[in-house]
C-alpha cells in the first residue's frame, strides 16, 4: 500500500488517500514547532502524494489551521480533502484551555460550544484562519464533553450544511469507540458519513473492533484511524504488551511501527490512517512504513 493510493470515503462523493496528515503537531502539541518545520512537513506530505489533511481550531488555538491554510491554499483545491472540527470556539479569554499546547497565542483560548450558532461561527472562523472557501469534512470534536448538545444541536446544524452543499461529510473526532457507536445509533438519518477514531483501533488497543467497526460496516460509515503509534507507547520498554508485540514483529523482520500504521487496514471500513508529524523526516518515515512488506504469518501471530 502507498500513501497516495485513493479510496472512496464511505458513501460520500469524496475520495481520500490511504495516508493522511494530522496537523495537531504543527500546532505545537507538547513541543513548539517552527513555521519553517510546519511548512516543510506539509510540503513533504504533498510530495509523497498525501491528499488528506486534518486540523482543528483547538490545535494550538488556531495556529494549526493558519499553518495548514498557508501551505494548502497554494495547491489545487479539488485535489485534496480537508477536515476540521467544531465544538470549540477560539476567542479572547476562552476558559476551556488545554495544557498540552506549547506556546499558544497569548490571550486566546477555547470555549466549548455545540450550539447551532457555535457550529456556524466555528466554520466561519476556521475558513478565515485557513483563508480557503471550504472544508470537506467537519468533525464534531470530543462529543462526550456534552453528548446531548453534540447530538441534538451540533449534528442538525451540520446536517443543514451538508444538505446545502457547504460541506461534503459529517464526522466525529473522538477518542472513545463507545461514544462513536452510540452517536451512530442515535443520530437521525442519513447520519454520520465517517468517524475519526484516535487510539482505539491499534496494535495495543483494539476496543474499536468490539462494537464500532461492525456498526460502521453495517451503516456504510467510513473510519479514519488516528493515534496508531499510541504516542510512542509501542516503544515503551516497561510495557509487557508492547514488548510482546515488538518481539513478534522482530521475529518476522518487520519494524513495529510498520505493523502499527498498516494494522487498521485489516478492517474494510478503515479508509485511511491519519498520522501526526512535526518534520518532513517524520512524514517520510510514515510513508515508508506504510509500504513495508508484512507477511500474513505476522498478522496471524498478532
Amino acid at each position: 500500500m502507498r500513501a497516495a493510493d485513493r479510496v472512496p470515503l464511505g458513501r460520500t462523493t469524496l475520495s481520500v488517500t490511504r495516508l493522511g496528515l494530522g496537523l495537531a503537531s504543527i500546532g505545537g502539541l507538547h513541543t513548539p514547532v517552527s513555521t519553517l518545520d510546519a511548512d516543510e512537513t506539509i510540503d513533504a506530505a504533498w510530495r509523497l502524494g498525501v491528499r488528506l489533511f486534518d486540523t482543528a481550531p483547538v490545535y494550538g488555538y488556531g495556529r494549526s489551521e493558519r499553518r495548514a491554510g498557508r501551505r494548502l491554499r497554494t495547491r489545487p483545491r479539488d485535489e485534496f480533502v480537508l477536515c476540521t472540527k467544531v465544538g470549540r470556539l477560539i476567542e479572547p479569554g476562552g476558559p476551556d484551555g488545554q495544557p498540552i499546547w506549547a506556546d499558544p497565542p497569548p490571550g486566546l483560548g477555547p470555549r466549548l460550544d455545540y450550539t447551532a450558532d457555535g457550529v456556524y461561527r466555528s466554520l466561519a472562523d476556521s475558513l478565515d484562519r485557513l483563508a480557503l472557501d471550504r472544508v470537506d469534512v467537519l468533525h464534531i470534536h470530543d462529543p462526550e464533553l456534552d453528548f446531548p448538545a453534540a447530538l441534538e444541536t451540533a449534528y442538525p446544524a451540520l446536517a443543514r450544511l451538508r444538505a446545502t452543499g457547504r460541506i461534503a461529510a459529517i464526522s466525529l473526532g473522538v477518542n472513545h469507540a463507545d461514544v462513536a457507536a452510540r452517536f451512530i445509533r442515535e443520530a437521525p438519518d442519513p447520519g454520520l458519513d465517517c468517524v475519526m477514531l484516535a487510539g482505539r483501533y491499534t496494535l495495543l488497543d483494539r476496543s474499536g473492533a468490539n462494537d464500532l467497526l461492525p456498526l460502521c460496516a453495517e451503516r456504510g460509515v467510513a473510519l479514519l484511524a488516528a493515534g496508531v503509534y499510541q504516542g510512542g507507547a509501542l516503544l515503551d520498554e516497561t510495557s509487557p504488551a508492547a514488548s510482546r508485540i515488538r518481539d513478534t514483529c522482530e521475529r518476522h523482520g518487520v519494524p513495529v511501527l510498520a505493523a502499527a500504521v498498516q494494522f487498521p487496514f485489516r478492517h474494510p471500513s478503515v479508509a485511511a490512517v491519519v498520522v501526526g508529524a512535526r518534520s518532513a523526516a517524520e512524514m517520510e518515515q510514515s510513508a515508508a512504513l506504510l509500504e513495508h512488506p508484512i507477511p500474513d504469518a505476522l498478522w496471524d501471530e498478532l
